[in-house]
């Protein structure tokens, strides 16, 4: 069987998928608790997360996952029972953990090699908060097995000594407990190659009240006959609590699809069933294989869809009595699947916020079936741009049922890309996390206090921006932390708090997508840069240059601040990379910064890279395309609007502000400035900072979607233009950046005088 029909890597990778947003998850509580907000639940969706991790882990066999993941399971447990505290150091090594946890089942699911030495130092700093060293428990050898006989009302250790006065095997009808709950647990074999132990399930159990516990060994068989991958103990418990079925029903959630469990209720009283295994199928239960024969043998893939499933399992309904069957393809004895009564008092509303916090159901599908997707609906809109382009010129009336379908069809398509677009769109949370970790690692190399915080993580983005936005963040964020945020005794002697923060924000604004970097640092010394370039050759020394164009000299290539070579900077390469890279995506950075309270960068990207709302015009008997969200309005020039700045310049007056007027043919070069440029068509354009300009065009044609073709792989960047789109005749024409143009402009609106004499 080839590895494309193989159903257990399908298997597999869903569970690197669920990693994923496992992770995800712990992120989110780790950040949670960081900000000192963390309550039990918050604890608790932590410890789940790594938890699941290991039981998916151990199913198929990753066996250092499974061993680090433990070790990070057993101190959040003792976070949980309130026996670790989870203070500010504990909590930055959980943050590690998290990181080291990333790196494993990254490097499992991509089947290369992880950090062992940093995996072994994040181990050590675990055990010294758990308070031994996991390598220090060692099982002692022995002769022959012998079963032991279990039964506790005391602290549970992990060494227990033999009861003196317990029957060998529990009574074979174990009466209702009067003082508190009876608990039957059988446990399935799924459950131990989870990496869960039962152990730790009385360890909770023990904490809510006393405990009375005994484990029934008679179905353990001869040695000889032993299935060490097969469970055979099973337990019954009396429990004295002030807690309610609810709290003792939480301690089962890890395991719920991996066992038979019965809770009766001192109110319910009668008996419950004596404890046995599950009779045991006329098929023996599936075990899972050795990891070299995880691909051949069938019988594994039950186990491992089963292991996978249990990372989200709802939770069982309430009632006097409740039972936890096996999985489907376990067979469960019928004198161990007891009636569960439905909970009669919930009220309605109850029922109703169930209803509303009942997770959405998704479906996950490859990306490359979503591009294909995309790609047909952009030729979908070039082909209702060619039909209206037919309509139009075939004359036909407004009013006819042509028309009308075309309006219709143009709806239908738009309301179709809309939707395409919000597949492909996901929230920048997942990249902001990653960005914590650049900043716990870049502050800890350079010996700084820094604190990530990020604002509208939840903001969507087209996915192929999100991975390609990665590295240009990266150096971003980096750049803050080194450049920006002072040392603790610099921040100290300014009156700041030693932590410094680097704030990390997402929103939408004017339909496009806005993310900035902000630290709370020095701000940009530009006495300094301005220094440095005049030493570089970069700008003369007697210049006149405002602050804004001083900051943009950090976007030069090979410019640095750095005094020496570090691993985090010095290098030359870094800010000019980050232009470059935001440019390749059809967006724009910007730097503001004030001396002493810190230094933002601008990023602005748009929605989407495959389809975009453009206003047609024509520019010097050229066809061109300007995306419609930089465009605030269009003007007609009348004479009163133009005034004159300087010999070759010309602003126009809007309202109460003057604007300066380009002339777009000039601009590109297509042909000389006009002579005059009354009664002209202008687009009003807005820039990041909220500064306008002019762009003078011939005439404007049409408002349409238009379909996004790349040119920078065949051509590079070329200034001004952001890419090309298929008009409806057929026709090619660019995509202009108007917002580039503007940067970058002459500005010549105006031709010299040929009679303009000189003085003297």
């Amino acid at each position: 069987m080839s590895d494309e029909e193989d159903p257990m890597i399908e298997i597999k990778a869903s569970f690197f998928v669920e990693c994923e947003e496992l992770l995800e998850s712990l992120q989110d509580g780790l950040q949670i608790m960081d900000d000192g907000e963390g309550d039990t639940e918050t604890i608790n969706i932590v410890f789940r997360a790594v938890h699941s991790i290991k039981g998916g882990a151990g199913a198929f066999g990753l066996d250092k996952l499974v061993r680090f993941a433990h070790q990070f399971e057993s101190v959040l447990d003792g976070v949980r029972s309130d026996t670790i505290t989870a203070d500010r150091s504990a909590i930055s090594v959980f943050f590690q953990s998290g990181d080291i946890l990333a790196d494993l089942v990254r490097s499992a699911r991509d089947d290369t090699d992880s950090d062992e030495d940093r995996t072994k130092t994040v181990l050590k700093e675990l055990e010294a908060i758990l308070g031994h060293n996991s390598n220090e428990v060692v099982e002692e050898e022995v002769a022959d097995f012998q079963p032991m006989v279990l039964s506790m009302d005391f602290g549970l250790d992990d060494t227990v000594n033999e009861p003196q006065d317990v029957p060998e095997h529990p009574p074979t009808d174990l009466p209702a407990f009067e003082d508190g709950f009876t608990i039957n647990f059988v446990p399935d074999s799924a459950l131990y190659v989870s990496g869960n132990e039962p152990l730790h399930l009385l360890r909770l159990l023990r904490e809510m009240g006393q405990l009375n516990v005994y484990c029934d060994t008679s179905k353990i068989p001869p040695l000889a006959d032993l299935d060490v991958e097969k469970s055979y103990l099973s337990w019954a418990i009396q429990l004295t609590t002030d807690e309610d079925q609810d709290a003792i029903r939480e301690v089962f959630d890890f395991v719920a699809d991996l066992c038979t469990l019965t809770i009766v209720s001192p109110e319910s009283g009668g008996s419950i069933p004596p404890i046995s295994p599950p009779t045991p199928p006329t098929t023996p239960p599936p075990t899972l294989p050795a990891l070299d024969d995880v691909l051949t043998n069938e019988a594994s893939k039950d186990i491992v869809t089963d292991s996978v499933a249990s990372l989200s399992t709802p939770p069982a309904p309430e009632g006097a009595v409740e039972t936890v069957d096996y999985p489907k393809n376990i067979e469960v004895a019928p004198s161990m699947a007891p009636v569960t009564a439905a909970k009669s008092n919930a009220s309605p509303d109850a029922q109703t916020a169930s209803k509303a916090t009942k997770p959405r159901p998704t479906v996950r599908v490859d990306l490359e079936r979503i591009d294909r997707l995309v790609n047909l609906v952009g030729e979908l809109v070039i082909n209702q741009a060619m039909i209206s382009q037919s309509v139009q010129e075939a004359d036909l009336s407004t009013n006819s049922a042509v028309s009308d379908g075309l309006d219709e069809f143009m709806q239908l398509t738009r309301d179709i890309q809309d939707s395409v677009m919000m597949i492909r769109a996901q929230p920048v949370k997942s990249l902001f996390q990653r960005m914590s970790r650049i900043v716990r690692e870049s502050s800890a190399l350079i010996s700084k206090s820094v604190r990530l915080k990020t604002e509208g993580d939840a903001t969507e983005v087209d996915k192929t921006v999100i991975e390609r936005l990665a590295d240009p963040l990266t150096h971003m964020i980096r750049n803050a932390v080194d450049h920006g945020v002072e040392t603790p005794s610099d921040r100290l002697a300014a009156g700041k708090p030693e932590e410094g923060v680097v704030t990390l924000s997402a929103g939408h604004r004017s339909g496009r997508v806005i993310i900035e970097v902000t630290d709370d640092g020095a701000g940009i010394n530009r006495p300094r840069v301005l220094q440095i370039a005049i030493e570089k050759g970069l700008v003369t020394e007697n210049a006149q240059i405002t602050d804004s164009e001083i900051d943009n000299l950090l976007f030069m290539p090979g410019f640095s601040t750095a005094n020496e070579v570090s691993d985090l900077s010095g290098r030359g390469v870094g800010m000019d990379v980050v232009k470059s890279a935001i440019l390749a995506l059809g967006g724009r950075v910007t730097i503001q910064s004030e001396p002493g309270f810190g230094t933002t960068f601008t990023i602005s990207l748009p929605l989407t890279l495959a389809v975009l709302d453009g206003m047609v015009i024509d520019v010097a008997q050229q066809t061109l395309v300007v995306p419609l969200n930089t465009i605030t309005e269009t003007l007609t020039l009348a004479q009163d609007d133009i005034r004159a700045l300087g010999p070759l310049t010309n602003v126009i007056k809007v309202r109460d502000t003057f604007v300066p007027l380009l002339d777009l043919g000039a601009e590109l070069g297509y042909r000389l400035p006009m002579d005059s440029y009354i009664g002209a068509i202008v687009l009003l354009i807005a820039r990041e900072d909220g500064s306008h300009a002019a762009l003078v065009v011939d005439a404007i044609q049409d408002q349409r979607q238009v379909v996004i073709k790349g040119l920078q792989d065949t051509f590079g960047r070329v200034p001004g233009v952001a890419a090309a789109t298929i008009l409806g005749d057929g026709k090619i024409a660019l995509i202009l950046d108007p917002v580039d143009i503007v940067a970058n402009a002459g500005g010549r609106t105006r031709s010299v005088q040929p009679n303009l004499q000189l003085a003297g």
